[in-house]
């Protein structure tokens, strides 16, 4: 059963095939695309703000537009306030309560500006902030969904940066684009009118210059945005090295092994590169915007001189108060263009951002439910769990390299419990995470029941399903946090009955805390063993229908392997099992045990069945009671 889905908008497409072959979903993970229709894409991200938008342009017009009057109120309390001249030309004394109206108004404007400035503020920041919460929750989920593959391929530093880093660096940018475009827009063509109505000879001269600025700013944003690229990989490789070293995990390897110097010098190696590179995209375009200053302000000086040669040749008559209001008006397009500039630059630095963030939104996870996959009702039971001649390849794997599982056929039924052994390497975990479709078999079939799991949402699928694995994973939290985490809705009650089954209730009863004792990350605050009955308890919780132990005691002293393995003895009860084990004493009472070899089943029967056949499994069997469990580790 396969079928196809278009991925990607805008006219990119790409082919994905949900069950069987899923060569096309890999290929398209693998690569880095290029980004089709990126600034419309952007602008999608605003989509469901229109009315906000809408209502912040309105506003930023408004007060871009009352920005301008009080110069031309400049200009009439100057030539009618301050200095009036009669019909004939001479001068009077000041207008006192034409003054005083043109001053009240100005306040007024200034009063309105400033309120509608506000509130405009207050729309942009929480539209801004909506859209990047939104991106955020968008690129955590798209990472939520992908296979388990993207992960063990994927530096978990590397994916941070892109949620943090990539994401914060446009914050600003998706923040203020707006009102910044649309303020800054209006002010530019409102003071270019405002001057032209002043006077257009003297605004020829203030812009004289622009198209030479705008092409200078282009090429400065060109070299940003290059540079803004190998700073966000230079912040990912931080993160990552952040990640692997300040975990427990890593903490405790560089302390055994005494390489606490290297890492601080790797880390301040990385500091030093990000160091630099912020530097360079600062200062990059620094001087041009020096020179820009410095044109802009040198302008009210030129305009000054122009003014008094006209004046001088008499070409046409220049009022003080023409001359004070276009200087005020020019000086009020200066700060707008710069700023329009600094936008610009910021659009194209921010350009490989998103390129980034839209890289990991294209993803294609490889493991999707088919269009028509229905839910496993929990009433049904899950039934005989069969592979039949499947084959899987890791996706990493090149193609000519021989098959993890070649031919795989079996099947356990309701109730039993199924035991796979084998040496290093011979497929027994990678069976099990099929089941779940943890990963998806390349050709074959896994049937529950009868039926293809890939006629299963994977939800529904996964709730029936109980793994516990080698490596036990807990949350910084308390225990009773982490068991429910398989059930949010569990009652105390239920928690306790957990804890019992775990055989958990004596450990727990001497903790201070109890059930709220905080296990430290990854459970570091206690042993393995009770790590791996907390694991137990919490798939207890869980109830689930198929209980599958990916070697589940392989990392346990003796005696913390035995009070597990009796916890474990007490979940597989009446219950579906099917275990992964290296220990082959843990799997002996097994219904059925299959012996993997090189990606295949060479052997299966009962202990003694396979004890009389003297084949793989008594050479395993024999060398673990000689001590010797290397061959299955």
């Amino acid at each position: 059963m396969s079928m196809t889905r278009q991925v990607g908008q805008h006219g990119k497409s790409r082919t994905r095939v949900a069950s069987g072959d899923v060569t096309a979903q890999r290929a398209a993970n693998a690569e880095a695309p290029e980004i089709p229709f990126l600034l419309r894409r952007i602008m999608e991200l605003f989509a469901p703000f229109r009315v906000g938008l809408t209502v912040t342009m309105l506003l930023v017009i408004v007060t871009a537009a009352l920005a301008i009057v009080p110069p031309l109120l400049i200009q009439r309390a100057f030539d009618e306030g301050l200095f009036p001249h009669t019909a004939t030309g001479s001068s009077e004394p000041p207008n006192f309560s034409v003054l005083s109206e043109l001053v009240i108004i100005m306040i007024v404007v200034y009063l309105v500006s400033a309120l509608l400035g506000v509130w405009q503020t207050w729309l942009t920041a929480t539209i801004g902030n909506r859209v990047m919460g939104s991106l955020r929750v968008r690129l955590f989920t798209r990472l939520q969904s992908m296979e388990l593959n993207f992960f063990t391929h994927t530096r978990t530093g590397v994916i941070q940066s892109r949620l943090q880093n990539d994401v914060g660096g446009v914050a600003n940018v998706v923040t203020n684009t707006v009102s910044s475009v649309v303020g800054n827009t209006v002010q530019v063509l409102s003071a270019g009118i405002a001057m032209v109505i002043l006077n257009w000879q003297l605004t020829i001269i203030a812009v004289i210059f622009m198209p030479f600025m705008v092409i200078a700013q282009r090429r400065v944003g060109q070299v940003r945005a290059r540079i803004a690229t190998k700073t966000q990989e230079s912040l990912s490789e931080m993160s990552a090295i952040t990640q692997e070293t300040l975990s427990i995990s890593g903490i405790l390897l560089a302390k055994s092994f005494n390489r606490q110097a290297s890492e601080i010098e790797r880390y301040a190696g990385e500091n030093a590169n990000q160091i630099q590179l912020q530097v360079r995209q600062q200062m990059t375009g620094q001087w041009f915007f020096a020179m820009v200053s410095v044109f802009m302000s040198a302008i009210p000086a030129i305009v000054y001189l122009i003014a008094g040669l006209v004046i001088l040749s008499h070409a046409a008559p220049v009022s003080a108060g023409t001359i004070v209001a276009f200087t005020t008006v020019q000086a009020r397009l200066l700060f707008p263009l710069i700023a329009l500039m600094r936008v610009a630059l910021d659009l194209q630095t921010s350009r490989a951002l998103f390129a980034r963030i839209f890289e990991y939104l294209d993803l294609v996870p490889a493991i999707v439910d088919a269009p028509l996959a229905r839910s496993l009702a929990t009433t049904a039971p899950l039934g005989r769990i069969r592979f039949d001649g499947v084959w899987f390849r890791y996706p990493s794997v090149a193609p000519d390299a021989p098959a993890t599982l070649t031919e795989v056929s079996f099947s356990v039924e309701p109730g039993q419990f199924a035991a796979f052994v084998g040496p290093s390497g011979a497929g027994k975990s990678t069976i099990v995470q099929l089941v779940p479709r943890l990963y998806e078999a390349t050709t074959g079939t896994i049937t529950c029941g009868g039926i293809d799991v890939r006629e299963f949402t994977r939800e529904s699928l996964v709730d029936r399903i109980g793994i516990v694995t080698q490596e036990t994973y807990l949350f910084h939290a308390s225990i009773r946090d982490n068991l429910r985490y398989a059930r949010p809705d569990a009652s105390e009650e239920e928690l306790m009955a957990a804890v019992r089954s775990a055989n958990l209730h004596d450990f727990i009863a001497k903790l201070p805390e109890g059930l709220g004792t905080i296990v430290g990350e990854r459970g570091h605050r206690l042993s393995g063993g009770e790590k791996q009955r907390v694991a137990i308890a919490r798939v207890l919780l869980k109830d689930p229908e198929l209980l599958i132990l990916d070697e589940a005691t392989s990392a346990l002293d003796t005696i913390s392997e035995r009070i597990v393995q009796r916890a474990l003895d007490d979940a597989a009860r009446g219950r579906t099992t099917i275990a992964v084990a290296h220990r082959l004493s843990t799997v002996v009472s097994a219904d059925v045990i299959f012996v993997l070899h090189e990606g295949r089943i060479v052997e299966r029967g009962t202990h003694e069945e396979l004890l009389r056949a003297d084949g793989l499994y008594t050479s395993l069997y024999r060398q673990q009671e000689r001590g010797d469990n290397s061959s299955l580790r």
